[in-house]
């Protein structure tokens, strides 16, 4: 599920850029550990996540 949402603020900001990539990277993946991953994903996604990509991606909206 966080996947498919993370995908989806991908495409909601612009694509696959340097700037968003380093915001993924910066807010997510360098953190590791050091936090609950929950925690971390409410931090970088401003929310919590939404089952709705899940559910498009798996042909089930």
């Amino acid at each position: 599920m966080l996947d498919a949402d993370t995908v989806e603020w991908f495409r909601e900001s612009g694509g696959l850029t340097r700037e968003n990539g380093d915001r993924f990277r910066g807010m997510l993946l360098s953190r590791g550990g050091s936090r609950d991953a929950m925690e971390l994903y409410r931090a970088f996604r401003g929310r919590e996540p939404d089952i709705a990509p899940l559910l498009a991606r798996r042909g089930l909206d």
